[in-house]
């Protein structure tokens, strides 16, 4: 590493990473297509039975890598300071260039957000989808299987809200960010005006 240069991200938080986006690409694709019984989309995956099973597996990838993110994400994302609150009341600085924006650790309050919404979401999706895919018979069972529906759409539309806006904010709302999920590192000037807390923290 450069002395200009600090480590963001490790080489495995960047393959879960993508894991996890191309997973969630293939759900929201494959998702779509049953919901609004899309020949053509179907077709590309070998039919609507072929896709279902692809869907359920893809199910599979995206909540194992959403799991491994807990070990490094979540504990940072539930410690919210005063710093964290100024900043949402704020709204990072982005509704205003004059906006006195207060230091951050290693993600600011928006990224903590970001991703309970995206952890609950994917915890909701991904028990509601195993329901849906065994999908018990019982009469008693079929109302959890009702539920599961209803539950596995509304935390879709979640996601499908959450992740293009952070997909926007990650690249052309802030140049430079998206290199931490290529490269793992970021320059040491532009990590000292967006985490600075987390850069003094680090020692740099």
């Amino acid at each position: 590493m450069s002395n200009d240069m600090v480590k963001k991200a490790s080489s495995f938080e960047i393959l879960n990473h993508w894991v996890l986006a191309v997973s969630f690409f293939v759900l929201t694709i494959s998702g779509y297509a049953f919901l609004f019984h899309l020949e053509q989309v179907g077709s590309v995956f070998g039919g609507f039975n072929q896709m279902k099973v692809i869907h359920n597996w893809a199910g599979v990838v995206f909540g194992v890598s959403l799991f491994f993110t807990i070990f490094h994400y979540l504990p940072v994302s539930l410690k919210f300071t005063a710093d964290d609150f100024a900043w949402i009341g704020k709204a990072g600085g982005y509704l205003s260039k004059k906006a006195a924006v207060p230091p951050q650790d290693e993600l600011n309050a928006g990224q903590k957000l970001y991703y309970l919404v995206v952890l609950i979401s994917g915890i909701v999706i991904s028990a509601s989808g195993i329901v849906i895919w065994l999908r018990p018979m019982a009469a008693d069972i079929n109302r959890w299987v009702l539920i599961s529906h209803l539950l596995h759409n509304i935390s879709f539309d979640l996601m499908v809200i959450a992740i293009p806006a952070h997909m926007y904010l990650a690249t052309l709302a802030n140049p430079g960010t998206f290199r931490i999920m290529v490269y793992g590192t970021v320059p040491l000037a532009w990590a000292k005006k967006r985490h600075a807390k987390w850069v003094q923290r680090m020692g740099f």
